[in-house]
């Protein structure tokens, strides 16, 4: 049976923050001297009351320093362990929650951040109905999304192993770069796309696996790692580093 993309994300964020942590890994090879991280802190709409919305490990707040701008933070995510690891946030409000059904009131903040997360909602346009109800008139929205061809080049190794099911689109729904804009449109106005000019350039073949593995219900059998493995190598062996193509965007609106 095939999962939907709420049930795929909870098998792999409820009960621990490797999965993510592994992902996130994986970006490090990133060939913007810029991260990404840095490079959302200049753009984020930032301001009095925010909430970040699926906020996994709360990597983004490591980076951007909310307490010194004086802002109210509220972090939530569905899963007990991210949760977890987000009540480590310095002067963070978290809470437990599923993204389409908040528990906070009407007009209670001034931004809203979804970073990364939209895509594992079975219904994207109830969790942008529930990013406007609680967000006071004039609030800003910030959503970050990928395109339908992002990590094109580590999509192709799951198929070639025959694990077809590693592949990012497998596990997701339409909420791309593509469509994301006229979902947005439906509530929201001013609504705006930036891309973030990355692609990833990784010398070894480790990181890869560690991504592979923590994309797999199922481990990798040893002839599918080693399949993997020579899939990537040879790719390195010819050009140096096996090189992948990004395709993010930052996605922004008014209430």
């Amino acid at each position: 049976m095939t999962r939907t993309p709420s049930a795929h994300a909870v098998s792999q964020y409820a009960t621990t923050t490797g999965n993510l942590t592994a992902r996130i890994a994986l970006h490090t090879y990133g060939t913007n001297p810029q991260d990404w991280f840095s490079w959302l802190d200049e753009r984020l709409p930032l301001a009095g009351d925010v909430l970040e919305v699926g906020a996994g490990t709360g990597k983004l707040w490591n980076h951007v320093d909310h307490v010194t701008r004086g802002l109210s933070l509220t972090l939530t995510d569905f899963s007990p362990a991210m949760c977890e690891q987000l009540r480590t946030i310095p002067d963070a409000r978290v809470q437990q929650c599923d993204a389409t059904d908040l528990p906070f009131p009407d007009a209670s903040y001034d931004t809203v951040v979804a970073n990364h997360m939209l895509y594992h909602l079975d219904d994207p346009a109830a969790a942008l109905r529930e990013f406007a109800r609680v967000l006071r008139p004039g609030g800003r929205l910030a959503i970050a999304t990928n395109g339908s061809d992002h990590l094109d080049e580590l999509n192709a190794i799951g198929p070639a192993i025959g694990r077809p099911e590693l592949a990012l689109g497998a596990r997701q729904n339409d909420f791309t770069a593509e469509a994301g804009p006229t979902y947005v449109a439906r509530y929201f106005t001013a609504v705006a796309v930036e891309r973030y000019p990355c692609s990833l350039d990784i010398p070894t073949v480790e990181p890869i696996l560690a991504y592979l593995d923590s994309m797999a219900d199922d481990p990798l059998t040893p002839p599918q790692r080693s399949a993997a493995h020579d899939f990537v190598q040879t790719e390195i062996d010819a050009n140096g580093s096996y090189r992948i193509r990004k395709h993010t965007v930052l996605i922004t609106a008014s209430r």
